[in-house]
């Protein structure tokens, strides 16, 4: 394995930096130190009691830290040992299977990307409902997964020109990877389908739905089902436990 690079993140954060792709094998790299540093902080003292958040990402972790608490130098030169030493590991995520209507007002660019995979539209929904999505971050805005695992006959570039408007819930492809748009924003995806299901709300303890490791599977609902599943949405009376199977190793 490559060493990690220690980068300075202005004066109250350290980033330490496995690679530079999207890789399984990297993620887990930063799964590791995540799960060593927040020992470490669990345990006290300095320069752990110092840190205020972990922020694990696709191929680094940032480690955000009061430098009036600590000395920074000192917190560096531990995460440099600690990144040396943690065993690679997969977080034990829990697994989803959420709903999704991808009938035409929901998913806007399914016909013309099928057309463009040599597909049929039925063929795409297939093979991204047979598809383990894998969230390796939360990003961009508050509650929107990375999540890798798109099958390779449905991998295609970002838009040429982005949308100004995005509808909150649309599920979208780009490259490798699937995203779901919590809030309506300006976005470069393809647009597939859309999921009922809030992906934040405050409400909720912790606000997110998803998180890094958890894995995601889709299935099919009509725009009758999704309606009535928003409503229940909107309300707060979904029981999200129903579509969680629990947590697991992948």
């Amino acid at each position: 394995m490559t060493a990690a690079r220690l980068l300075a993140l202005g004066d109250a954060a350290w980033t330490v930096e496995f690679g530079d792709a999207i890789d399984p094998a990297l993620h887990a790299r930063v799964d590791g130190l995540e799960r060593a540093v927040r020992a470490a902080c669990a345990a006290g003292g300095e320069p752990w009691s110092a840190v205020v958040d972990v922020v694990p990402t696709f191929r680094s972790l940032t480690v955000h830290y009061e430098p009036l608490r600590c000395d920074g130098e000192a917190l560096g030169t531990a995460l440099r040992t600690l990144a040396a030493q943690a065993v690679p590991a997969v977080t034990a995520g829990r697994r989803w299977t959420l709903p999704a209507c991808f009938a035409p007002a929901m998913a806007p660019d399914l016909p013309p990307l099928a057309e463009r995979l040599g597909l049929t539209i039925d063929a795409v929904v297939q093979t991204l409902q047979q598809a383990e999505l894998r969230v390796y971050q939360i990003g961009f805005m508050p509650g929107f997964p990375y999540m890798g695992g798109v099958p390779p006959a449905l991998q295609v570039p970002r838009l040429a020109t982005p949308r100004k408007t995005v509808p909150a819930g649309s599920i979208a492809l780009a490259a490798a990877m699937c995203a779901v748009y919590p809030w309506s924003s300006p976005g470069g995806w393809h647009l597939v389908g859309r999921t009922p299901v809030p992906l934040f709300d405050l409400r909720r303890h912790p606000p997110a739905l998803l998180a890094s490791g958890d894995v995601v599977r889709w299935y099919a609902v009509d725009e009758a089902g999704f309606a009535t599943l928003q409503a229940r949405a909107e309300a707060g009376e979904l029981d999200l436990a129903q579509w969680c199977r629990g947590r697991e190793m992948r």
